[in-house]
């Protein structure tokens, strides 16, 4: 997670569990995670193979985005803030409160 989000979290006492997107999650986890949302908001647009096969033009299907995904985990949009079934990307404020319940 981002030291910015890891902060926030921090100054508003919530209690989250970290998560290490760097190892990399199974495609069954990932699809999971992404349940009925649309799985192209999981992809890292700042990501170097994300940029080159141009993806926000030509997306890939989900079962190749999740296959990618799982393969390489940078390709993950993060943080990822999960409550319930309520899910933030990255980090933006708002969404940070509005996922977290404060």
């Amino acid at each position: 997670m981002c030291r910015k989000a890891k902060s926030w979290l921090r100054e508003k006492g919530v209690k989250a569990e970290e998560m290490d997107l760097n190892r990399g999650l199974m495609e069954a986890e990932l699809d999971a995670l992404i349940g009925s949302r649309d799985y192209k908001q999981f992809l890292n647009p700042r990501n170097e193979m994300y940029r080159e096969r141009n993806m926000k033009e030509k997306p890939p299907s989900r079962a190749e985005a999740i296959r990618l995904m799982a393969k390489n985990p940078n390709l993950i949009r993060r943080p990822i803030l999960v409550n319930g079934s309520n899910i933030a990307l990255g980090f933006e404020e708002k969404t940070f409160k509005d996922v977290s319940g404060i």
